[in-house]
């Protein structure tokens, strides 16, 4: 098994199970997504040096581990997305890669699971900036970094998708309307 696959199925693992045993499902997510991360990193410490594949392939899994108990991802977004990008960023990645690795992903996992990809922009913009604030990096690069490659993601999924997460991006993330009006005019 491949590197980035068994980060996908330990995350998963991590995540299906810690809901099971969990009353505080949020908490347990942050968590288990964090110290996966930082645990599976610390082993091929080498590794995190791959940039947005890492953060992506942390999404992934822990999505797959929400859908295996049945419990709502949106809820869930904002929590693996946060326990992503303090793992990644813990353990000496790139603030940056962490965030487009990350939203990218929600956004590509919500599109292949029939999840609102609106909601989850929303979501995962804040669960970056909260990450990046907990490990103390640059909230206001990381809010642009993660509305932009929300944006960025959007127009790649194509369809409605790109009007979808800007309204939602809007009405819900304070400051986005400055971020997407800068967005446009490249």
């Amino acid at each position: 098994m491949n590197f980035i696959s068994r980060i996908v199925e330990g995350i998963k693992g991590g995540v299906s199970g810690a809901i099971k045993g969990s009353s505080d499902v949020a908490s347990s997510v942050v968590n288990v997504v964090k110290t996966t991360t930082i645990n599976t990193l610390k082993e091929t410490g080498e590794f995190v040096k791959e940039g947005l594949d890492i953060p992506a392939s942390i999404v992934k899994g822990g999505f797959q581990g929400i859908g295996e108990v049945g419990s709502s991802i949106i809820k869930a977004v904002k929590e693996i997305v946060s326990g992503s990008v303090q793992g990644f960023m813990s353990e000496g990645g790139e603030q940056q890669s962490a965030i487009k690795g990350s939203v990218s992903q929600a956004l590509h996992s919500a599109k292949e699971l029939g999840v609102d990809v609106g909601e989850t922009a929303v979501e995962a913009v804040k669960g970056s900036i909260e990450a990046v604030t907990q490990v103390g990096g640059d909230a206001i690069s990381a809010t642009n970094d993660a509305i932009t490659t929300a944006l960025t993601t959007a127009e790649e999924i194509g369809g409605d998708a790109y009007d979808t997460v800007k309204e939602s991006l809007q009405k819900g993330v304070q400051g986005a309307q400055d971020i997407i009006d800068e967005f446009k005019s490249k």
